[in-house]
């Protein structure tokens, strides 16, 4: 069973791992070099605790820690509609090809109502194939593929509401921009 559970402070060094195996695998992809003790150290990770609208996530197999998902909400649109941001995400190799990313990204966009914004860098490949898929799924194929040069290469919008049910829909949105 695929599950994602909240990341309470007490389990900050948790996650503070899995950001060091993110960030290597995530290496081939982003110029960022290790510091001076051999780690990435995420600057960000703090303000997970810190600043309102960030949201991070376990991602659990079975009950195993199988990877995460960091969320932000960058802002609103003019009808006070939250956008969020995947800041984060990593599912360990052993769990991928296997529908926990596809099945965690649906959680959390479900969890989190509002416009969003997911984003891939031009030269990472398999994340704008991963990403393309799970959206896809998640909102029958209605979504925006965009480029926006001021902050990354290629995102994708969409948008998730409760419908009459009380249960997750998602429609394509133009609207909202970065908070």
């Amino acid at each position: 069973m695929i599950t994602i559970q909240n990341v309470e402070y007490e389990h900050k060094s948790t996650l503070r791992n899995l950001l060091e195996l993110y960030k290597y695998d995530f290496s081939e992809f982003d110029p960022e070099d290790v510091n001076e003790n051999g780690l990435y150290d995420y600057k960000y990770l703090d303000h997970y605790w810190t600043e309102e609208g960030r949201h991070p996530f376990f991602i659990r197999v079975d009950g195993k820690l199988a990877g995460f998902v960091l969320v932000r909400m960058i802002g609103t649109n003019e009808h006070n509609q939250p956008i969020y941001s995947v800041a984060e995400f990593f599912v360990m190799k052993k769990y991928r090809k296997l529908g926990v990313g596809i099945t965690a990204s649906a959680e959390v966009f479900n969890r989190l109502r509002g416009i969003w914004k997911v984003a891939q860098f031009e030269n990472n490949k398999p994340a704008q194939i991963f990403w393309k898929k799970a959206i896809e799924r998640c909102t029958n194929n209605n979504f925006q593929e965009v480029r926006e040069n001021e902050w990354m290469d290629l995102f994708k919008r969409f948008q998730t509401k409760l419908n009459r049910t009380g249960t997750g829909s998602t429609e394509n949105t133009s609207g909202g921009r970065r908070g």
